[in-house]
C-alpha cells in the first residue's frame, strides 16, 4: 500500500466530544461540588492527615474528602469515585456500544505507591517473610485501569500513561488516537494520583514545596501537593448525538513535545512548551488568536512561573487570560491534566474562566499575564488550551472547545482517517547475558538461555535471573548523562546505542523532530527502593534528592531525549506485559496521521533483587531452573530492553533508510478479570489475535510466524493455547522466546518483534528451547533448532496481567 493511502476507506472523520465528567479533589467529592468551589476561588489546600509530614517544610496539601477503604489502595478509591461518576453522567454503561468497543485509558504517576510503601516498611522492619505480599497485587501502574474496566465491564483497548505531571493530558491524547483511528467507539479516560510519602518527601528534598498554600504566577515560592481523580467519557459526535447523549464540549486536539534540556527543570526559553501548545492548536484547526483562555500548568514554583509565561508569550500577542486551578486543588501530579480538562470542559460549557487563588490582591502577575485573580470571570470561552508539563521536559497541551466553534472534524481527525503507512527502519535489543542484537539473535537460534546468573533473595535462597552487565552495555555513552541515570534508564540508553550502531544515528535536524515513546512494564524499581529506604531510615533527612527525579516512570524518556536531542512528541506507557506493543501502537498512530515523521520506541525493564523478592512469595510463580513454555511450572525473571525506529515511508525514502518491515495492523482487546487476573477462556486474547490478522488483510494461513507470550506458567500458557486455537493459529509456526530470554515484562514482545523482523529478512525461524516435538494442542510449536521458511507476515502476541491483550502483525509487503 502506498504512503498516504487509506487503511480504512469509507470511514468519515468525526469530532470527538465529551459526554461524561467525573471528578474528586480537595474541593469536593463530585464534579458539581468541585466546580462550584473552583468558581468562587475556594481554598482546598489545608493540613493533611493521610500522609505523615513530620520533618517537612509544610503540613499542607490538597487532600480529597474521601476516607481510606480497608484493603483498598487510595489510588483505587479516588479513581473509582471519579470514573463511575463520569460513566453514569454519560449513560455509557447502558449505551448501545459493544463492551469490546469501549476503551479505558488512565494517566498516573504514582499508582498504588502507598501500598508499596507499606510493603517496603514491613519488609525493612520485620523481614521479607512477614511482609504482606497482598499489598503488591496492584503494583503494576496499569492495575487502576484494570480495576475500572472490570467494574464497568469495558473490554476494549486499555492503557496506562505515566508522563509524571503530564500523564493525565497524555492519556487524553492517546484516547483521541483510539477514536480517530476507529479502534474504539468510546473511551473512558482520566487521571488519578493520591498523596504519598514518596511525593511529599521527594519534592521537599528538592526544596520545591511552599510552606504556605501555593501562589502560582504571583509569590511563586513553591508548589502545594494535592490528590484526586478526573475522568471524561469521549465519543465521536455523530454516535453520541444518535444515542441521545448530552454533549458537554469537544476535545479537538492535543500536542506533545520534549525539551531535551534537564531532568527536573524546563527549557528556560519556554521553547519546548510552546511547541506543544502550537501543535495542539494546529491539530484542532485553530489559529492562535482563536484561543479564549489557557488553563496553565501553574505549579507555583519559581521556574515554572517564569518559563510558562515565556512559552505563552512566544506564541500569543496579546496572551489570552491564564489561570492556575492548582492554587485551589494543589498539584495532583499525574491526575492534573485530566482534572484540569474536566474544569476546562465546564469552563467551555458555561462560559466561565476559573480563577487563580492566593494572589494577595495582585491583579496581574509579574509576567504581565491576566491571571483572573480570586474569582471566576464570566467571559466567552469557546476555545481553551490546557497545559501540562512534567519532569524530564515532557510537555503536553490539550484543546477543548464549544462544538459550535469547530464547524467540522479537526485536521487531526481528518488526517487519522487517511493514515500514512508506517515501516520499521531499525531495531536492536539486549537481554540478560546477551548484551547486543547479534548476541541475542544467536542465543535464540542456538537455544542458549541468557538467564544463568542467580540472585539471592533474603530468606528464600537464590533464584535464576537474566542480569545485564550495565557497565559493559553502556560503554561509550556520555558519562555526564549516564551518571544521572537509574538502571532502567541505562538499559534504555544501551538499547538506543545498539540501535544507532546498527542503523546509524540521525543528524541534528532529524533528531530535533524525532518523537520518543518510552515503555516499561515495571516502572523504575531501584530508585524508588533507594529513595524510600532513606526515608524509612532517617525520615525527611534521609530523602535523597539524587534518587527522586528517577522515581518517575518517564525518567528514562527524559534522559534519552537529553542524550539524543529528541524533541518531537513524547509519551511514556506502562501497561505491564503489553508495554512494548502499546508504545509501538502509539508511535504508529502519531506517524500515521502526520504528527511525526519518525518516532523511536524504547522499552526497558530492570531485574533487581527487589523484583524477585516481590514474586518469590507468590506460590508457583518463579522457577528454580528454567523457563519451559507450554509445559512449565514457573518462570524466570530477567532484564531486557529494545529500541525500534518507526518512520513513514516518505521519511524513510528521504533519509535513504531501507525499511525492514511494514507495520501492518494491531489487535487491541481486554477482558474484565480485574487486577492481576486473566480469563482462562482466552476469548479476549483470541479477539486480539484475530483483530491483528484481519486488520492486516490476511488470513491465519498467511501468518508465517507467531511469536508467543508463553512464559512457563500454566495460568498464562494454557490461556494463550486456547486463544491460538480459537484464532486458527495453532498450526502456524509458533516460537516462544521466553524459553531463552526469560520473562522481561514490558520489553518481552519488543524482543519478540526483533526475532520476527529478523525472520522476515532471512527466513530463519528460531525454535523453542527445550522442545523436541510440538504438543498435540499446538502442532505448530517449532522445536529447538528452528526451521527455514519464507515469512511474509509475522504476528507478535502480548498480554498483561489484569486482562489486557495486544497483538501486532508486521509484514514484508511494500518493503
Amino acid at each position: 500500500m502506498a504512503d498516504g493511502q487509506q487503511e480504512h476507506p469509507g470511514r468519515e472523520p468525526q469530532p470527538v466530544v465529551v459526554t461524561g465528567l467525573g471528578m474528586v479533589s480537595a474541593l469536593g467529592r463530585d464534579t458539581d461540588e468541585c466546580w462550584r468551589a473552583v468558581r468562587r476561588g475556594a481554598a482546598g489546600i489545608k493540613p493533611v492527615d493521610v500522609v505523615d509530614t513530620d520533618g517537612l517544610v509544610t503540613r499542607l496539601g490538597g487532600q480529597a474528602p474521601l476516607a481510606d477503604e480497608p484493603g483498598t489502595d487510595r489510588c483505587f478509591t479516588l479513581a473509582r469515585a471519579a470514573a463511575l461518576e463520569a460513566a453514569e453522567h454519560s449513560g455509557l454503561p447502558c449505551s448501545e456500544y459493544a463492551p469490546e468497543r469501549v476503551g479505558v485509558v488512565v494517566g498516573s504517576s504514582l499508582g498504588s505507591t502507598r501500598s508499596i510503601e507499606r510493603f517496603h516498611a514491613q519488609w525493612r522492619s520485620r523481614g521479607l517473610r512477614h511482609a504482606d505480599v497482598r499489598l503488591l497485587k496492584g503494583y503494576g501502574l496499569h492495575s487502576v485501569a484494570d480495576l475500572l474496566a472490570a467494574r464497568l465491564g469495558f473490554t476494549g483497548p486499555r492503557a496506562l500513561m505515566s508522563n509524571a505531571c503530564a500523564a493525565g493530558a497524555v492519556a487524553i491524547g492517546y484516547a483521541l488516537e483510539l477514536l480517530w483511528s476507529d479502534e474504539a467507539d468510546a473511551v473512558l479516560v482520566g487521571g488519578v494520583d493520591p498523596l504519598t510519602g514518596l511525593s511529599f518527601h521527594g519534592f521537599n528534598s528538592l526544596g520545591a514545596l511552599d510552606p504556605a498554600p501555593c501562589a502560582p504566577y504571583t509569590r511563586s515560592a513553591g508548589l502545594s501537593l494535592g490528590e484526586g481523580a478526573g475522568f471524561l467519557v469521549l465519543e465521536r459526535q455523530d454516535a453520541a448525538l444518535a444515542r441521545g447523549a448530552r454533549v458537554v464540549c469537544e476535545v479537538a486536539g492535543y500536542g506533545l513535545s520534549a525539551d531535551a534540556h534537564h531532568q527536573t527543570a524546563p527549557d528556560p526559553g519556554g521553547n519546548g512548551a510552546s511547541r506543544a501548545i502550537a501543535a495542539a492548536v494546529a491539530s484542532a484547526g485553530h489559529e492562535l488568536g482563536d484561543v479564549d483562555y489557557i488553563n496553565g500548568h501553574g505549579t507555583g514554583t519559581p521556574t515554572n512561573d517564569c518559563v510558562e509565561p515565556k512559552a505563552i508569550r512566544l506564541l500569543f500577542d496579546p496572551p489570552p487570560p491564564v489561570s492556575s486551578t492548582k492554587s485551589m486543588l494543589g498539584h495532583t501530579l499525574g491526575a492534573a491534566g485530566a482534572i484540569e480538562a474536566v474544569v476546562c470542559a465546564l469552563a467551555v460549557r458555561e462560559g466561565v474562566q476559573p480563577p487563580t487563588a492566593n494572589t494577595a490582591g495582585v491583579t496581574r502577575s509579574p509576567s504581565g499575564l491576566d491571571i483572573i485573580p480570586e474569582i471566576a470571570a464570566l467571559r466567552p470561552t469557546g476555545v481553551v488550551v490546557s497545559n501540562s508539563f512534567a519532569f524530564g521536559g515532557n510537555n503536553a497541551a490539550v484543546v477543548l472547545r464549544d462544538p459550535d466553534r469547530g464547524g467540522g472534524p479537526p485536521p487531526a481527525a481528518v488526517a487519522a482517517a487517511s493514515p500514512r503507512r508506517v515501516c520499521i527502519t531499525g531495531i536492536a535489543g539486549l537481554a540478560g547475558s546477551a548484551a547486543g542484537h547479534d548476541a541475542l539473535l544467536a542465543a535464540l537460534h542456538d537455544g542458549v538461555s541468557v538467564y544463568g546468573e542467580r540472585i539471592e533473595v533474603p530468606g528464600y535462597g537464590s533464584r535464576p535471573a537474566g542480569v545485564v552487565d550495565l557497565t559493559a552495555a553502556t560503554a561509550g555513552i556520555n558519562p555526564s548523562v549516564l551518571r544521572r541515570m537509574d538502571p532502567t534508564s541505562r538499559l534504555a540508553a544501551a538499547a538506543v546505542a545498539e540501535l544507532h550502531r546498527r542503523h546509524g544515528r540521525p543528524d541534528r535536524a532529524r533528531a530535533d523532530t524525532t518523537g520518543l515513546i518510552f515503555g516499561t512494564g515495571l516502572a523504575p524499581i531501584t530508585p524508588v527502593e533507594q529513595f524510600h529506604r532513606g526515608v524509612l531510615n532517617d525520615g525527611a533527612a534521609g530523602a535523597n534528592p539524587r534518587y527522586f527525579p528517577n522515581t518517575v516512570v518517564n525518567a528514562a524518556a527524559g534522559h534519552l531525549a537529553i542524550l539524543h536531542r529528541f524533541r518531537g512528541p513524547t509519551a511514556t506507557v506502562s501497561t505491564g506485559g503489553t508495554s512494548a506493543l502499546t508504545a509501538l501502537h502509539y508511535g504508529t498512530r502519531l506517524i500515521a496521521r502526520g504528527a511525526a515523521d519518525r518516532v523511536v520506541v524504547v522499552v526497558a525493564d530492570e531485574c533487581p533483587a527487589a523484583l524477585l523478592a516481590g514474586h518469590v512469595k507468590i506460590p508457583g510463580f518463579l522457577s528454580d531452573t528454567e523457563v519451559r513454555p507450554f509445559g512449565g511450572d514457573g518462570t524466570v525473571l530477567g532484564a531486557g530492553a529494545v529500541a525500534v525506529t518507526l518512520e513513514s515511508y516518505a521519511s524513510a525514502q528521504e533519509a535513504g533508510a531501507a525499511p525492514l518491515a511494514t507495520v501492518a495492523a494491531f489487535g487491541l482487546a481486554s477482558d474484565d478479570s480485574g487486577i492481576a487476573g486473566l480469563r482462562p477462556d482466552g476469548e479476549a486474547w483470541s479477539r486480539s489475535l484475530r483483530g491483528a490478522v484481519d486488520g492486516a488483510g490476511i488470513s491465519a494461513d498467511d501468518v508465517g510466524m507467531v511469536v508467543c507470550a508463553a512464559m512457563g506458567r500454566p495460568a498464562v500458557d494454557d490461556t494463550e493455547t486456547t486463544a491460538l486455537r480459537a484464532a486458527g493459529l495453532a498450526s502456524r509456526p509458533l516460537v516462544a522466546p521466553k524459553a531463552v530470554l526469560g520473562e522481561t515484562s514490558g520489553s518481552a514482545p519488543g524482543l519478540g518483534l526483533l526475532a520476527a523482523v529478523s525472520a522476515l529478512g532471512d527466513g530463519r525461524i528460531p525454535g523453542t528451547r527445550g522442545i523436541d516435538s510440538a504438543p498435540v494442542k499446538l502442532p505448530g510449536l517449532v522445536p529447538q533448532g528452528g526451521l527455514r521458511s519464507d515469512v511474509g507476515h509475522a504476528l507478535i502476541s502480548g498480554f498483561a496481567y489484569g486482562g489486557s491483550y495486544l497483538s501486532l502483525v508486521v509484514s514484508k509487503e511494500a518493503v
